[in-house]
């Protein structure tokens, strides 16, 4: 799994009792049963700290930016704590963070910007492995200025994208790069610097969807290249709401929409209307949970924050890597069950895995083990509709199951016990 070349000291992986007990979803019961939470790639529970620091803003500073009076400047603080604390997360510069409603909509406004810039004929390159909110607002800016949309094929054998056919679709007339940095359905990470480098070599832009991937690794946006990457926060443990990088240049020069009187400068004109400023504190204090499982870095260090996030990261993949492999083996050992992806052993991947169980929809899938093992799983194509009709998925999509920082063992057997139950009475059934 690729992370940022910032690394500090050997981690060690933070107690899972102390995680834990910074989540009180963790309290709930289902049929039974505490709760075991597998939908992270749709959305992380959240630590008390980050509602504390929601709830905070809204009792005590809760204003409108940009004046003079006492809780309106105190919002301020909290807009230019989040940008700070988002471009520690990227290893961006504060003025080159954005924030939206989420990745999607963010996406489709920076579609509006580039779109003068594009002219017919011109050329954008998306991938069959990304998620439809890394597909649709480009076909509908193509659609839009008479561009042409070039989709570079999943090798169906490796569930990642095919690169020979990267390197054919890229040529003299792209403009724009459109790629994911992980699959939220199938895992899969994306060598996204050597993509950007491909695209840059013709002159074009590089936007990266970091929604999966940001959870899993720490970014570095210098070290991937990349022109834009966008995320979400309430997939690493934050509130909803989402993060756009941009290159400053690009942000400051772009034509976007924006009222008259709004900031003219960056990142600001980006931001229409008011901001969701309870949500930029609840996303520095999810990025401050994140860095805390880092342990401490020394006092007056310029990237003490960067420092922690390094080490955090590196010592939650360290116990996921462990988690998942003993997921992927349990599973794949259910007769009946099919998984998705490429094992953890042969390819640098999340620690996300979907899969179908033989004749059982994944609805019915997904309701039995809430109710038998208080296990919450999602099902569906996840957006991700072009990877679920390469491998012939039915119209129930997939079951998925995705670790986060607070998954246990227990829970992880809890799951594979849960499948073997429901996929052997299908077959008893057969």
């Amino acid at each position: 799994m690729t992370a940022s070349a910032v690394r500090p000291q050997a981690a060690t992986a933070p107690d899972i009792d102390e995680i834990r007990a910074q989540f009180p979803a963790l309290e709930r019961v289902h049929g039974g049963h505490r709760v075991a939470y597998f939908d992270g790639p749709g959305g992380t529970q959240v630590p008390a700290s980050v509602v504390d620091a929601i709830s905070e803003y809204l009792l005590h500073h809760n204003a409108n930016s940009h004046w003079a009076y006492p809780t309106s400047v105190e919002t301020d603080v909290v807009i230019d704590a989040a940008r700070a604390a988002a471009a520690d997360l990227l290893g961006a510069s504060p003025s080159e963070v954005a924030f939206g409603a989420n990745m999607t909509t963010l996406t489709f406004s920076l579609s509006r910007a580039i779109a003068p810039t594009i002219s017919p004929g011109d050329e954008i390159v998306v991938t069959e492995l990304d998620h439809h909110a890394n597909v649709a607002p480009w076909t509908r800016l193509a659609a839009e200025r008479g561009a042409v949309i070039r989709t570079v094929r999943m090798h169906t054998g490796t569930y990642a994208l095919d690169w020979a056919d990267l390197e054919h679709k890229i040529g003299p007339r792209t403009k724009l790069l459109a790629i994911g940095a992980a699959s939220n359905a199938l895992g899969t990470i994306t060598d996204v610097a050597c993509a950007a480098a491909l695209a840059h070599a013709h002159g074009a832009l590089v936007f990266v969807d970091a929604v999966a991937y940001v959870p899993h690794a720490l970014v570095d946006v210098r070290a991937l290249d990349c022109d834009f990457l966008a995320c979400s926060a309430y997939k690493f443990y934050g509130p909803h709401a989402g993060l756009l990088y941009g290159r400053h240049e690009l942000l400051a020069t772009l034509d976007v929409a924006k009222l008259a009187p709004a900031p003219a400068h960056a990142p600001d004109r980006w931001e229409t209307g008011t901001l969701n400023f309870e949500a930029l504190a609840g996303i520095t204090a999810a990025i401050g949970f994140l860095a805390s499982l880092g342990g401490s870095a020394p006092i007056g260090a310029s990237d003490a924050r960067r420092a922690r996030l390094a080490r955090a990261y590196d010592a939650i993949h360290a116990r996921s890597e462990l988690l998942f492999a003993s997921l992927w083996d349990g599973l794949a050992a259910i007769p009946g069950v099919a998984l998705h992806g490429v094992p953890p052993s042969d390819a640098p991947r999340t620690p996300t895995v979907s899969f179908t169980v033989k004749g059982i929809d994944s609805r019915t899938v997904a309701t039995r083990l809430a109710n038998a093992a208080g296990v919450f799983v999602p099902n569906g194509n996840f957006y991700a509709a072009t990877i679920a009709e390469r491998l012939e998925i039915g119209s129930s999509g997939w079951v998925r199951a995705g670790l986060a920082c607070y998954t246990t063992r227990e829970e992880v057997e809890r799951l594979v016990s849960g499948v073997r139950a429901i996929a052997n009475r299908a077959g008893k059934s057969e």
